[in-house]
C-alpha cells in the first residue's frame, strides 16, 4: 500500500511546491529588473535636467553640450550603457558613443515614442536568464516649458541583471529541493505511521487464517480509527478463538461420550452374532457399520485434540523421520502388492516429530488405500525451490483426482464419489493439515503424471521469532 500511497504524496507536494516556486521566481525576477529600471530612470532625469539649458541658438550653447556630452561619454566608460538624447526629429543633442542613434524599429522607438508624449519607461518587457543578447532600453521626456522638446534614451545590457535573476533562482531552487527532501521524509514518516497498524492487522490476521489463533493486535500506534479498529479485531479474534474452543470442547466430549455406549452395543452385537448362523448378511453389515461409527468417533477425538494441542517445535531429521515411516508402511505396502519406495535426503527443519509422523502416517496410508497391486508410491524428501522449506512428497499411481476434487481434497468429512467403497471418514487429511499448520506447515495437493495423486508435506527450515530466541 506504501507504494500507492507513497508517490501520491510526492506528487501532491511537489505540485505544491512547484505552484509556489514559478510565481515566487517570477516575482524575483520582476523585483531585480524593478530595481534597475529604477536606477535608469533616475540616471535619465539626471540627463534630462542638464538637457534643459541646452538650446541650440543661445551664448554658452556650445559649452553645455560639451559639458552634457562628457557625461554621457563618462557614464557609458563605466557603466557600459549607451545614452542620448535626441530631439523630436530623431537630431542626436548628445549620445555616447557619439555615432549611436535611436533605432526606427523594436522597443528603443516605442519608448522613444512613448517619452515623445510625456510618458516615462515604467514597464519594458520582462529580461529572461536565457535571454542572452536582451537589452534593457528606457526613455525619458526632457521638458522645457511644459513641453517635450527632447528625450533621454539608454540601452543597457542585461548581463549583470540576469546573473542575479539566476542566483536568486538557484537560491529558490535550492530551498524548493531542501523542502521537497523534507516533504519526503515526512510522506515516510506519515505513511509509516498510518500503515504500520495495517501491516500488523494484516500479519495477524494471516496468522489467524492458518490456525494460530492465539495471535493479537497490539493497539499502540497508528491514528485513533486504526487503533480502535485493532480493539475491535482483537475483540472479534476473542470472540471467534471462544467458539472455536467450545466446538472443539464439544467434539471432543461428545466423540469421547459416545464411544462407551457404542464400545457396548458392539459387544451387544457381537453376542447376537454368536446366537444366529454363521455368515448372517445382515449382522456382518451391522458389525461393519459399527465399527466405521467407532473409526469416525476416534477420528473426531483425534481432530478436537489435534486443534487444541499446542505444537512441540524442535530441530528434526526430517529425511530419517520419513525414512523411518516409509519402512514402518512397507510391510502393508507388500500385501497389497504395492512397490513404496523412498529417497529420504538427510535434511533438518523446525517440526513437531509426533505431529510431524502423524501427519506423514496418514498422507502415506491414504496413497496405499488408492493404489492398485503392481504400481508403486514414491516417498521423497528435498529442499523446496526457494530453500526455506523441506519438502516430503508422496505420489502414488492410483486413479487420482478431478480438478473439482483437488479444490475439496483434504475438507473435513469430504470423500470422492468415486471412492466411496474404500475405507475411511474422510478426516485424515483434515488432520494431517491441522497437525502441519500448527508448527508453521502445510501441505498441497496435485495430479501426478500420468495418473494419480501427488501430496505434498511442508516443513519450515528456520524457526519462528520464539524458537529462535530459544535456541
Amino acid at each position: 500500500m506504501r507504494t500507492r500511497l507513497l508517490p501520491l504524496l510526492i506528487i501532491l507536494m511537489a505540485g505544491v511546491l512547484l505552484a509556489l516556486g514559478f510565481p515566487l521566481a517570477a516575482s524575483l525576477a520582476a523585483s531585480e529588473q524593478q530595481r534597475v529600471v529604477v536606477d535608469r530612470l533616475d540616471d535619465a532625469a539626471r540627463f534630462a535636467a542638464l538637457a534643459q539649458f541646452v538650446r541650440e541658438s543661445s551664448p554658452g550653447t556650445d559649452e553645455r553640450r560639451t559639458t552634457l556630452s562628457g557625461e554621457l561619454a563618462s557614464y557609458h566608460d563605466v557603466y557600459g550603457i549607451r545614452a542620448g538624447i535626441f530631439y523630436r526629429d530623431n537630431r542626436s543633442m548628445a549620445s555616447a558613443p557619439e555615432d549611436w542613434t535611436v533605432p526606427d524599429v523594436g522597443e528603443g522607438r516605442r519608448a522613444f515614442n512613448e517619452a515623445l508624449v510625456g510618458r516615462r519607461s515604467h514597464d519594458p518587457p520582462q529580461v529572461w536568464p536565457w535571454q542572452g543578447h536582451a537589452r534593457l532600453t528606457i526613455a525619458s521626456p526632457v521638458v522645457r516649458d511644459g513641453d517635450v522638446v527632447a528625450v533621454v534614451v539608454t540601452d543597457s545590457p542585461t548581463g549583470q541583471l540576469r546573473m542575479r535573476i539566476l542566483r536568486g533562482w538557484l537560491v529558490i531552487f535550492a530551498g524548493e529541493s531542501a523542502a521537497m527532501l523534507l516533504a519526503v521524509g515526512a510522506a515516510f514518516r506519515l505513511t509509516g505511521w498510518v500503515l504500520r497498524p495495517v501491516r500488523v492487522l494484516d500479519s495477524v490476521t494471516h496468522d489467524i487464517a492458518t490456525g494460530r489463533m492465539n495471535s493479537r493486535v497490539a493497539a499502540a500506534g497508528g491514528p485513533p480509527e486504526l487503533r480502535r479498529l485493532a480493539r475491535s479485531f482483537n475483540e472479534m479474534a476473542d470472540n471467534v478463538e471462544d467458539a472455536l474452543e467450545q466446538q472443539r470442547a464439544f467434539v471432543a466430549d461428545a466423540s469421547h461420550q459416545l464411544r462407551n455406549p457404542l464400545a457396548a452395543l458392539l459387544l451387544r452385537i457381537e453376542l447376537l452374532a454368536l446366537e444366529l448362523p454363521e455368515g448372517n448378511e445382515e449382522i456382518a453389515s451391522v458389525r461393519t457399520e459399527g465399527k466405521r461409527l467407532a473409526q469416525v468417533l476416534d477420528d473426531l477425538l483425534d481432530l478436537a485434540l489435534a486443534e487444541h494441542a499446542e505444537a512441540e517445535l524442535r530441530l528434526t531429521d526430517v529425511g530419517g523421520l520419513t525414512d523411518e515411516r516409509v519402512a514402518s508402511w512397507r510391510p502393508v505396502a507388500d500385501d497389497k502388492g504395492v512397490l513404496l519406495t523412498g529417497e529420504c535426503a538427510a535434511l533438518t527443519a523446525w517440526a513437531d516429530p509426533i505431529a510431524l509422523s502423524s501427519a506423514l502416517d496418514a498422507v502415506i496410508d491414504n496413497a496405499l488405500k488408492f493404489t492398485p497391486a503392481g504400481e508403486e508410491v514414491t516417498v521423497s524428501v528435498a529442499l523446496s525451490p526457494g530453500g526455506e522449506s523441506v519438502d516430503v512428497v508422496v505420489a502414488d499411481r492410483g486413479p487420482g483426482l478431478t480438478e473439482d476434487e483437488l479444490a475439496r481434497v483434504g475438507d473435513r468429512f469430504w470423500r470422492s464419489g468415486r471412492h466411496q467403497n474404500v475405507k475411511g471418514s474422510g478426516l485424515g487429511l483434515s488432520i494431517t493439515r491441522v497437525l502441519l499448520t500448527a508448527g508453521g506447515g502445510g501441505i498441497a495437493f496435485a495430479p501426478n503424471e500420468p495418473h494419480g495423486l501427488r501430496v505434498t508435506v511442508t516443513v519450515p527450515r528456520h524457526a519462528p521469532a520464539d524458537r529462535g530466541r530459544e535456541a
